[in-house]
């Protein structure tokens, strides 16, 4: 596991399950708090101001479901980005894909195996600590942004590519919008890319709570040296375009493009898809897989 210690908001109308999670995530290390119901949930976060890093919800509760309450985060802008794990009786790929479409990025199966708590938590902490970084990099960045017609970059390494992602985020109308879907594609092309970690390799690191540190030492080594990433924005009149290029040899991106409710148990693996559904128009890939040049439509109804 990560050493971060996550404050990990717990709800379930069933009080003994809420219990056996309660001391499963503080066995892991975690910090907890509980909620019997959404509503219960949402009234602890923005009525009491209380800080929350990672939400473990239930699908069926009273008063407000966890689809109601996730669809409630993901429509306030403070809140958005809280990684929410959804667990849930049915395994039906059409309602795993109705809660990722919502906005959850994990599930878990009833009865829940530790062994996979445990790695889907990790993959939590491992959101939650990135969109912390994020954040503090766009703080730094303000407008302006509007008079950039194009720009080209050359990335290295895992820091280069958040650093970059809030400042090309910038150049978009919306880069709230944006951030989460640039800083996926920049970041998949150093490690899956440039790097060569395959799936089931960060698998693996994301449980083990090392994937950052093994990115950032993999960056170091003498075989990579020397590898970049290219990164091209462009402002045109009718769209926005930002194209990236890796060293790879590329991935079968066909695989990736929609939610896959198969790997929803997984902990990572939806990035391309949300980014492809909710940060960009289009996303548009080279046979091989090493290109990719993500699109968003000029709307002259946007204002900077």
């Amino acid at each position: 596991m990560s050493n971060e210690v996550a404050r990990t908001l717990i709800v379930d109308d069933d009080r003994a399950m809420l219990m056996i999670l309660q001391e499963r995530v503080e066995s892991l290390g975690h910090k907890t708090l509980i909620a019997s119901n959404g509503q219960e949930a949402w009234d602890l976060i923005v009525q009491s101001g209380t800080n929350v890093d990672i939400v473990v919800i239930d699908r069926e509760m009273p008063k407000m479901n966890g689809l109601q309450f996730v669809e409630k985060i993901k429509n306030n802008r403070d809140l958005k980005n809280i990684p929410v794990i959804m667990q849930t009786g049915s395994d039906k790929p059409e309602q795993i894909k109705e809660g990722i479409d919502a906005g959850v990025y994990y599930y878990l199966t009833k009865p829940i195996d530790e062994n996979i708590l445990e790695s889907v938590l990790s993959a939590a902490v491992r959101e939650s600590e990135q969109q912390k970084i994020l954040s503090g990099e766009m703080s730094q960045h303000k407008k302006s942004f509007s008079l950039i017609n194009s720009c080209r970059f050359f990335i290295c390494d895992l820091l280069e590519a958040e650093s970059l992602t809030c400042f090309v985020a910038n150049c978009f109308p919306d880069p709230e919008k944006v951030v989460p879907g640039i800083a996926e594609l920049l970041i998949n092309s150093i490690e899956h890319g440039n790097l060569a970690i395959g799936y089931e390799e960060k698998t693996w690191l994301i449980k083990e709570g090392t994937w950052r540190e093994e990115v950032l030492r993999r960056s170091l080594l003498p075989e990579h040296q020397g590898k970049k990433v290219e990164v091209i924005f462009k402002n045109k009149s009718d769209e926005y375009s930002l194209k990236i290029i890796d060293s790879g040899r590329g991935f079968n991106w066909k695989n990736y493009m929609d939610v896959d409710p198969s790997r929803a148990m997984d902990n990572h693996g939806r990035g391309i898809a949300q980014a492809n559904a909710i940060s960009f128009d289009k996303l548009i890939y080279n046979d091989a897989g090493n290109e990719v040049t993500a699109i968003i439509n000029s709307d002259s109804d946007i204002e900077w």
